[in-house]
């Protein structure tokens, strides 16, 4: 990640996180997907910035109010991605819509990107994510 502020707030979010104040961690991301200076960023720096949020492991099922409002951040700034035609950005929104409960979107989703990893590349590891997230849901 290059830019200095978006640094700043991960590691901040980070150390919340391992010090077991998820509920701070998670307003952190809420707050950084949230703010204006995010969608400034490089696309790969936020696509890094958001995979260590929906892709983290040890997710409890049911989120709490502050992971809802962090995931429903993310979905806008995924839905700004998403259009650029990368799978693993679907995959993220499908996490994202899973966490908040909308199975049904997130299927679609899930879906979509699995039909862009085909083409791309079959073999691919993130095509067999996409194929497991699918029978999930």
């Amino acid at each position: 990640m290059a830019n200095e502020e978006l640094v700043k707030s991960v590691k901040d979010i980070a150390a919340a996180s391992k010090s077991g104040d998820t509920e701070a961690a998670y307003r952190g991301y809420r707050d950084l997907f949230a703010g204006p200076a995010f969608a400034s960023y490089r696309v790969e720096d936020q696509r890094q910035a958001l995979r260590l949020m929906i892709l983290a492991k040890g997710l409890p099922a049911k989120p709490t109010p502050a992971m809802s409002e962090a995931y429903a951040s993310a979905v806008s700034c995924l839905t700004r991605l998403v259009p650029l035609g990368e799978a693993a950005d679907y995959e993220m929104l499908g996490v994202c819509q899973v966490m908040l409960g909308d199975e049904a979107s997130a299927s679609e989703t899930f879906r979509a990107g699995l039909t862009i990893e085909r083409q791309r590349d079959p073999q691919s590891k993130l095509c067999g994510t996409l194929m497991k997230r699918v029978s999930m849901v």
